[in-house]
């Protein structure tokens, strides 16, 4: 019996242990609806205005004017290990790029620090979020890019430093 009443205890740790972030933004008043809404705007944003510069689409790297974003969000997942971190590290970036906030200095080396955009707090957040919650598109000779220029990560670890101390 105490085997059981463990077996069923466990089960259920587990369970609540599981729950999604739909299951939590529903708890907190969100509707499927509307999370689905945010995740297609989040999306349209996205296309509208990142991929001008971030396309996933680009015949080869010498042909980006901005790393993919595909690469964009390999890079703060290296620094932001939760949603809120890597949102509001991608927010704040974004609304005031400048060269000592970089974490993707090969990025800044290659690229440049992007232009001051004039897009709404609220519209960046929905992109960073999508962007940490979905996979995006990648160019097709990405992954060998990857693998040539970092290998087995060594290299990517640059910025990482520089994010820890702003997050302090």
């Amino acid at each position: 019996m105490k085997n059981f009443l463990f077996l069923i205890l466990i089960i259920m740790f587990t369970i609540s242990c599981n729950s999604s972030k739909k299951d939590i933004a529903i708890a907190e008043g969100k509707t499927l609806e509307s999370l689905q809404k945010e995740n297609i705007e989040g999306l349209k944003l996205l296309q509208t205005h990142c991929y001008i510069c971030h396309n996933p689409n680009a015949v080869s790297h010498d042909s980006l004017i901005a790393p993919p974003m595909a690469a964009v969000k390999m890079r703060y997942k290296m620094s932001y290990d939760n949603q809120e971190g890597f949102v509001n590290a991608i927010s704040k970036w974004v609304l005031d790029p400048t060269e000592e906030k970089a974490i993707m200095l090969g990025a800044v080396a290659n690229f440049k620090v992007m232009s001051k955009l004039l897009y709404k707090e609220k519209d960046v957040k929905k992109i960073a979020t999508f962007i940490y919650e979905n996979e995006l598109e990648q160019p097709e000779w990405f992954e060998a890019h990857q693998k040539e220029m970092h290998g087995n990560g060594k290299g990517m670890g640059v910025g990482i430093g520089r994010a820890n101390r702003m997050n302090q």
